[in-house]
């Protein structure tokens, strides 16, 4: 099977996963993402090894997750809404676990550690606040903002693809990423725009004014992500940050541009309401 179609089939299946973990219902949504979150953690905490330091994998994942549930009872009103701050003891438990492990390098673990909860769980985190409204004094579930959030990271990742494949010259930052061009970034752009414009057409909860600034905000912030991620794996001298999808990598992989366009999206959504 060659490259292309082993990686069309995998973008397929993943594609379907997120797209059912997010509109079905939020329950769904809980475990899809919680799960999701789960790898993303786990392929962090993995490359990070590839640094010397020992950071605490089993603590970082299981707050990591915490986090991103505690978030989802307290937007979902499943929960009381104080119950948020449980995290703040559960971050400094970090610093009691690593008094007990007996390792070198001990600011460091840590700071990896957090760095994992901080970079991948918090931006997971947030997307809570996408998927929950209030209307008439009610949270509701309504998962159309964060799939729409979805089609213009496709849209900007497939257009960047297919552009830079065939009018690929210009080098965008050869020194981190030798195969990315502007002309990908260009014919991307392009296209995340486009799908922003239909965005403001099907899913009204956004403005055209805002779904263009989460267009704008992927298309630059999505691509400082990617680059930022592929800075760490060529400090590390690795080539993908896992291999759970064939052909694409890890999920860290797929995700680095949205994971890093999360906090973006949320503060200019914050704006903007």
């Amino acid at each position: 099977m060659s490259d292309l179609i082993r990686r069309t089939y995998t973008g397929i299946i993943f594609v379907i996963i997120i797209f059912t973990g997010t509109i079905i219902n939020p329950l769904l949504f809980a475990i899809i993402f919680a799960g999701i979150l789960f790898f993303v953690l786990k392929e962090f905490y993995e490359m990070a090894k590839n640094s010397g330091a020992s950071p605490q994998k089993i603590p970082g994942i299981i707050l990591g997750i915490l986090l991103f549930l505690l978030m989802f009872l307290k937007n979902s009103q499943f929960a009381p809404e104080n119950i948020i701050w449980l995290i703040i003891p559960l971050v400094f438990s970090i610093f009691i676990i690593e008094l007990f492990r007996n390792k070198e390098k001990p600011l460091t673990n840590i700071a990896l550690t957090l760095a994992g909860i901080f970079l991948t769980a918090l931006p997971f985190s947030l997307l809570n606040f996408f998927v929950f409204t209030n209307f008439q004094g009610q949270q509701q579930f309504y998962p159309w903002l964060l799939m729409g959030i979805f089609f213009i990271l496709w849209s900007y990742d497939t257009g960047a693809y297919l552009f830079g494949m065939k009018f690929g010259k210009f080098k965008l930052f050869e020194r981190i990423s030798p195969k990315k061009s502007w002309e990908g970034v260009i014919g991307g752009a392009i296209v995340a725009m486009i799908v922003g414009i239909l965005n403001s057409v099907v899913f009204h909860s956004v403005s055209l004014s805002g779904w263009i600034g989460i267009a704008l905000i992927i298309i630059v912030f999505g691509t400082f992500g990617d680059l930022i991620e592929s800075m760490f794996k060529r400090s590390l001298n690795i080539k993908d940050s896992g291999n759970i999808l064939p052909g694409h990598g890890g999920i860290l992989d797929r995700l680095d541009s949205f994971i890093f366009s999360i906090p973006f999206i949320f503060a200019w959504l914050m704006i903007i309401s």
